[in-house]
């Protein structure tokens, strides 16, 4: 807090203490941000603070849990009252069930959809809030590729995921028509190599995994900080989740009886249960566990689809120079072929006149 504050603004990260939060924490306050986490774990919080401090940024840690509005907003006054207006508000945290849909307590499935779909209302809802007013501001809703295609053993977050982007989108045409100038974007994750496969609630024997290719949170936080800087409605990344969303929408029956096959056995290892470091569903695992899981031997740092996602801006940018490089090209060309037909053109009155 001994750093002036930044000239970027204030970013609030909820479930910024771990996994895919932690990384995009770390890449806000790389790139200039003051980083307000919410999450549950005081350890955890107080490492992603140490983290922005690292990055001489200032750094704001809340204990909060987001599937309590209240606790969302009193949160959002806290931060705006410590750090300063939030330009931006990332809305991450999310909770899962390992299991069939007809093993898993029904408690358990609501709470999981409290914290992974709720959460995001409440979020938006206290963001909002704040920036409608002011009329500027940016949330971004971090989604997955299971917001378009439901997988066994995850029905609630599935379903949670699928709930958020028609949430989203609801707002976003709302947003639209009374002319605000708030952007609200949706970046779409593939499976990552997070903290969730360690500390999730499951019903089976084994330790769970992500569906592969597993990629490091690292390389899918860029792009979120890329999406941060210059927002675009929904964003995907990793090629597996372009496969899954295109895939569902041209051969669902293809893909149902792909995941019949492989989906269950794909998200287990052969490791047991008692391996994992806790369950956080109901509340947070002790100690900092940082971003990464336990399959960094599997997990890709790059790959080209999240190599041009992390640049899209200026590979953007670079096409529409090109389009109009290549339009005044065409425009001189057409131009220059005219001059030399209306040259030709008198050249050729000249001889038969001189005839």
């Amino acid at each position: 807090m001994s750093a002036p504050p930044s000239q970027r603004g204030v970013a609030v990260v909820t479930g910024g203490s771990a996994g895919i939060g932690r990384a995009v924490v770390r890449e806000l306050a790389a790139r200039g941000w003051d980083v307000a986490v919410l999450a549950r774990g005081r350890e955890g919080l107080a490492g992603a603070v140490a983290d922005v401090a690292a990055a001489g940024r200032r750094g704001l840690g809340v204990v909060c849990d987001v599937a309590h509005r209240e606790h969302v907003d009193a949160a959002a006054t806290r931060v705006e009252a410590e750090l300063g207006p939030v330009q931006v508000w990332v809305n991450n945290a999310m909770a899962s069930v390992f299991s069939p849909f007809w093993d898993t307590d029904p408690d358990d499935f609501e709470r999981a959809t409290a914290v992974t779909y709720l959460g995001q209302v409440h979020g938006t809802r206290a963001a909002l809030a704040r920036m409608r007013p002011r009329d500027r501001g940016h949330v971004v809703q971090i989604g997955s590729a299971l917001a378009f295609r439901g997988i066994p053993l995850q029905a609630a977050y599935c379903g949670a995921k699928h709930a958020v982007v028609g949430f989203t989108e609801s707002v976003i045409t709302e947003l639209r028509h009374e002319g605000s100038r708030v952007q609200v974007s949706m970046v779409h994750l593939p499976g990552m190599n997070t903290t969730q496969f360690g500390w999730v609630r499951t019903t089976l024997p084994q330790h769970p995994q992500p569906v592969a290719p597993i990629y490091q949170p690292e390389a899918c936080a860029k792009v979120v900080a890329e999406v941060v800087d210059h927002p675009r409605r929904r964003t995907w990344v990793g090629e597996s989740t372009v496969y899954t969303v295109l895939g569902s929408w041209v051969a669902p029956w293809f893909v149902d009886r792909y995941l019949a096959r492989t989906g269950v056995d794909g998200q287990l290892t052969d490791q047991p249960r008692s391996s994992m470091r806790g369950d956080y569903l109901d509340a947070p695992v002790a100690g900092d566990a940082g971003a990464r899981g336990v399959f960094d031997d599997r997990s890709w740092s790059w790959s080209p689809q999240v190599w041009l996602q992390q640049r899209r801006h200026a590979v953007d940018a670079a096409g529409t120079a090109a389009l109009a490089l290549g339009a005044v090209t065409a425009a001189v060309g057409a131009a220059t072929a005219r001059r030399r037909r209306r040259t030709s053109a008198a050249a050729r009155a000249r001889r038969w006149l001189g005839r």
